[in-house]
């Protein structure tokens, strides 16, 4: 194409999904009723956008195959076919994928199937082998010449902070690399070696700093390193980002176009690029980045086909009795749930101590949506209440950690002027973190919200007696907390006692089918206060 001074010119569309986390078709697995989201609604927009441009690339940033009911059954219990997710981009022609901290979730095996599965290749630049120092998967980035000559490299980048919640089996004979400093020596490459004239990262990571004002928004642990790749790596044009399920489109960080599309497949993210030519080098003349909702767009007919026989079986299995309920295990009302002892943590906790044989244990309500047990339990229950696939762990903590994870939990909270309890902003951004507020068992406490953070907790007891600053308790939670997990520094490198390696939705199910009837009960043994 020609611009209007005669220039050659070109236009480029990158589409970018991420944090897909499983979702296929748009229903709620806890009712099965519509939900405006999903690769297959997702595969409608990227066929429109094919239509409109002539250069168009498709890029996943990872976190795609673990998430609902559908990616868990396939991983544990339908793992024959081609997994459901990698079926619908090849079938909606992505060019390539990114590693997510997710992937790792059913191990190694389960993600080199799903590479293997895929027409389109992953990216991964700084996971590399222990052994050899070779990015684990290959190549690291991808190269596309489109048909006006210009060279679009793709760089692919993982946080490398996942040891730092991963089975260690899961990653066995792996290596993480700090993002940045990947990033220094693949742009290089992209750059000098490969002549690309345009370079996008895609990383599976987000921002650890505000990006108008660079102030910290989070502890700078490495988790995040979107702000730092802005400022710290030369030739970076656009930064494709995710892992924080934030909603960002047309913003520059020190001029690098950044995106970020949420999750759940609830919008597209989309990056416009016109390029022109000047003495035989191609330029970036404008470029742009906007979110595109799936809310009014009918889901691909093909790819509801395709993914039938999966979900078919997905929803058997959901609906498999497990076992019946006396009493009310119901969750009303978030909130509360979170402020006094409540019968489905409870339930939970105890649950997790009976199989570990430990006397103290914390859990979490994981998100806002979970609905609880009826009093007639299936597998749908179980999945839509426990929605992650942890493990337990044992570790070994002082009175100390657990008052300061108290303390830490106890940060979930805000009043209002007018004395509302909500949800602190440190809890509500970048994302909802609901899962990083926990509730034991096993302890006497109390919260008093009205202090200041750091002394909120005006109750402690073990066994009717304050607890021993000095003391070693034995205390059972999911891998991801006794890893330090969700800014839970105080657990981190603590002796493991037991390791259950079992996930939690499993020990659950199996824990009510072996007993038939189950009971609610609230012993009281915590709550939250404000004045």
């Amino acid at each position: 194409m020609l611009h209007a001074d005669k220039r050659p010119q070109c236009q480029l569309t990158i589409l970018e999904t991420s944090d897909l986390h499983g979702n296929f078709l748009p229903i709620h697995y806890a009712n099965n009723k519509p939900n405006p989201v999903g690769i297959a609604k997702i595969a409608s927009l990227i066929a429109a956008e094919r239509t409109a441009a002539q250069n168009v690339l498709v890029i996943d940033n990872g976190d795609l195959i673990q998430g609902t009911p559908l990616a868990y059954h396939h991983a544990k219990l339908n793992r024959e076919p081609v997994n459901p997710m990698v079926l619908a981009l090849n079938y909606a022609g992505f060019d390539a994928g990114v590693v997510g901290n997710h992937e790792f979730n059913y191990g190694l095996d389960t993600l080199r199937k799903a590479v293997g599965e895929s027409v389109f290749p992953w990216l991964c630049a700084n996971i590399v082998d222990e052994k050899s120092g070779e990015p684990f998967l290959g190549k690291p980035y991808l190269i596309r010449e489109l048909p006006e000559g210009v060279r679009v490299g793709v760089l692919g980048l993982t946080t490398p902070y996942i040891p730092n919640w991963e089975e260690p089996k899961n990653i066995a004979g792996l290596r993480f690399i700090d993002a940045v400093e990947a990033a220094h020596q693949w742009v290089r490459v992209l750059k000098e070696e490969e002549q690309a004239d345009v370079i996008v990262v895609s990383y599976h990571g987000g921002f650890e700093r505000d990006l108008a004002t660079g102030e910290p928004t989070e502890p700078l642990t490495g988790e995040n390193q979107g702000y730092r790749l802005c400022m710290e790596v030369p030739g970076i044009d656009v930064l494709l980002t995710g892992h924080q399920h934030r909603s960002l489109a047309a913003i520059e960080v020190n001029g690098v176009l950044i995106v970020q599309p949420g999750v759940a497949g609830a919008v597209l993210g989309k990056v416009s690029l016109t390029l022109t030519q000047e003495a035989g080098k191609w330029h970036i003349a404008s470029k742009s980045s906007e979110l595109l909702s799936v809310q009014d767009v009918e889901a691909d007919a093909k790819l509801v086909e395709m993914v039938a026989p999966y979900e078919s079986a997905a929803q058997v299995w959901l609906d498999q009795p497990i076992g019946k309920l006396s009493g009310d295990m119901l969750v009303k009302d978030p909130m509360q749930t979170r402020l006094r002892d409540d019968a489905l943590i409870e339930f939970i906790n105890k649950v997790q101590m009976e199989l570990s044989g430990a006397r103290i244990s914390n859990t979490a309500l994981f998100d806002n949506i979970s609905p609880g047990f009826p009093s007639d339990i299936t597998m749908r229950d179980i999945v839509s209440n426990y929605i992650y696939p942890n493990t337990l762990k044992v570790i070994r903590i002082s009175g100390a950690d657990i008052r300061s994870a108290l303390e830490q939990s106890a940060g979930y909270f805000e009043l209002s002027p007018d004395g509302e309890v909500g949800i602190s902003a440190s809890f509500r951004e970048p994302k909802p973190q609901h899962y990083n507020y926990d509730m034991w068992e096993g302890i006497t406490y109390t919260l008093n919200i009205s202090r200041p953070l750091g002394s909120r907790v005006v109750e402690l007891l073990y066994d009717g007696v304050p607890i021993d600053p000095d003391g070693e308790f034995d205390v059972v939670m999911n891998n991801y907390r006794a890893a330090g997990g969700g800014n839970y520094a105080m657990f981190q490198d603590k002796p493991v006692v037991k390791d259950i390696p079992t996930d939690v939705a499993e020990l659950l199910a199996g824990y009510i089918m072996e007993r038939g009837t189950i009971e609610a009960t609230v012993n009281g043994n915590w709550k939250v206060i404000w004045e």
